[in-house]
């Protein structure tokens, strides 16, 4: 595929169908996926291939509170989970909340779930010392994580980016045996769609680029 078709047919996909991703398919991605920039070039990622069912349930296990309180956020009106605005949601409300019905086959009925981690020794975190949520690690990893999405895409398959049972992340340090300075940063479900689509939504350039400044002329 050309690479900006690639780029505007990648979608979110959620529905898999029962066709298995072979190794050999699955190691060309990451073949390809693997000339990402990253800070220094240190290249910190390290990928786990989830395939057993066991290993799938305790992904969907481990999302579910916080897949909860993402719900309860959202039916409160609120943007779930942003580090700005508190959450007027209490405990009870989240604990009374049913998490999204998907859930479950998100991690469990993909056929491959990959979880991306980066070596936090390799990272710079040049905005760790400002008063806020540190994003700028990101840069060192997510290039390596959208080059998978678009390889996939380009592989005839589907993926998807989740981050729900992050939030659980020493659970999941120590279920999959992973070090205390790898940030689990992605989990990936892979497959074949059921549908492929081939026109997003998204908004026009100039909705979010000025020119000099944040406040300036719409590009």
């Amino acid at each position: 595929m050309e690479l900006y078709d690639v780029m505007r047919t990648a979608f979110s996909a959620r529905d898999y169908t029962d066709d298995p991703v072979p190794d050999e398919l699955l190691y060309r991605i990451l073949d390809n996926s693997r000339f990402a920039p990253s800070g220094g070039n240190r290249q910190g990622w390290k990928v786990v291939v989830v395939r057993e069912n066991k290993s799938k349930e305790k992904l969907a296990e481990l999302a579910v509170p916080t897949a909860k309180k993402y719900a309860a956020q959202r039916i409160a009106g609120e943007n779930p989970l942003n580090t700005i605005d508190p959450t007027s949601v209490d405990d009870q409300t989240i604990e009374d909340t049913s998490p999204l019905p998907k859930l479950r086959m998100t991690y469990v009925d993909a056929p491959i779930v990959l979880l991306v981690c980066v070596d936090l020794k390799v990272v710079a975190s040049m905005d760790s010392e400002l008063e806020r949520i540190g994003v700028v690690s990101g840069a060192s990893i997510y290039p390596f994580v959208w080059n998978i999405l678009l390889s996939a895409r380009n592989e005839g398959l589907g993926g998807r980016i989740t981050t729900i049972p992050i939030a659980e992340e020493k659970k999941l340090q120590e279920y999959f045996r992973i070090p205390a300075h790898f940030a689990v940063c992605a989990v990936l479900t892979l497959g074949k769609p059921v549908k492929q689509l081939t026109k997003l939504s998204r908004k026009p350039v100039s909705v979010f680029t000025t020119l000099e400044f944040f406040d300036g002329n719409n590009f």
